[in-house]
């Protein structure tokens, strides 16, 4: 396995390789914003992120501050070894449908107990994601729900080749 060459942050940045594993959850005091089908569906000053080792920060929202009924149930779910089970939403607006856009973890473990009440969104299915007023970049190869902002730096993973990270 190659040794990774850690981006090394600039003032005001973080390194995604100084995020702990397991990761940890904190709250976000930055306005966060889900934009589909030309309408913002969830708008929050009450959110929480998650920091991985490698990942950009996934972020989550309150699901009370979540348009109703935009937030469909989805077939499947997932495990995350430290999380817990996940369930999928597709999210809807109009005629419009991003399948499996959105996950939540209804049950989580406790040391993520806050995640109990939050969604995250997958910023590639939506049209904007939004930290503050910078509209967010999807984490790479289409897996992860990271959000990439410019006060993060990598490599991340996702990417052709990160799977063994």
């Amino acid at each position: 396995m190659a040794a990774v060459e850690r981006i090394p942050p600039g003032p005001g940045q973080e390194s995604v390789w100084d995020y702990p594993r397991p990761p940890t959850l904190e709250p976000v005091p930055a306005r966060l914003r889900v934009e589909f089908a030309g309408v913002v569906i969830a708008d929050t000053q009450q959110g929480w992120r998650v920091l991985e080792t490698s990942h950009p920060p996934t972020y989550y929202l309150p699901l009370a501050d979540v348009v109703p009924d935009v937030l469909q149930p989805a077939e499947g779910s997932s495990v995350c070894e430290w999380k817990g089970v996940a369930r999928y939403y597709d999210v809807v607006v109009g005629i419009r449908r991003a399948r499996r856009a959105a996950w939540a973890y209804p049950h989580p473990r406790p040391r993520y107990a806050a995640l109990a009440e939050l969604v995250g969104f997958m910023p590639a299915l939506m049209d904007r994601c939004l930290v503050g007023d910078e509209v967010a970049r999807p984490q790479p190869g289409g897996f992860y729900g990271g959000w990439i902002t410019d006060a993060i730096v990598g490599p991340f993973k996702g990417q052709p080749g990160t799977m063994h990270w």
